[in-house]
């Protein structure tokens, strides 16, 4: 009796947490609106004068990764295919300072800051127009070539400008 009793009582609680079981999983961002189907990404234009060629270039690329993956929205090459998002924007600023100065008047560290514009259009739910300063930065050893080690700064830097990009698209919403 008490052998049966606990079968259909672990029967029961397995019936009642099965309800409770997820049916599916996803990692996308519920907030994003439905009409959003396709975006485009304009090549961003550098004004930066000391920034090397490459990096417009390939922040955009990068932006265009990330928001597809992170967003979940197709990537289209021109406006005739209809996109409900196009980003354009330009780098600013690409500077590398001093930050820590030793006793010795010498810099132990050194700060590269990145500053970009975007302007996000967006043509669906409704027609809106959003405007993104990004800001950043990343502090490295001063006696580091900057060449050597542009890779891993870029890397830090883009991240953290595309998470703001992300972050301002899908604040309204």
């Amino acid at each position: 009796m008490i052998k049966s009793f606990s079968f259909t009582a672990m029967v029961l609680v397995a019936l009642f947490f099965s309800g409770c079981y997820p049916t599916s999983i996803s990692f996308r961002d519920g907030s994003v609106p439905p009409e959003w189907k396709r975006f485009m990404v304009e090549t961003l234009e550098s004004d930066a004068a000391n920034a090397p060629l490459s990096y417009a270039p390939e922040l955009t690329e990068e932006l265009k990764d990330a928001i597809q993956n992170r967003v979940g929205i197709k990537l289209v090459g021109d406006e005739s295919m209809d996109p409900q998002i196009i980003i354009s924007g330009k780098v600013l600023n690409y500077d590398v300072q001093p930050l820590a100065v030793q006793g010795d008047d010498v810099a132990a560290k050194n700060r590269l800051t990145v500053s970009a514009f975007f302007e996000i259009f967006i043509n669906a739910p409704e027609e809106d127009i959003m405007e993104l300063n990004a800001r950043r930065f990343v502090d490295f050893d001063a006696d580091a070539d900057v060449g050597t080690i542009q890779v891993q700064l870029f890397e830090e830097i883009n991240e953290q400008i595309i998470q703001d990009v992300i972050n301002k698209l899908l604040s309204n919403w």
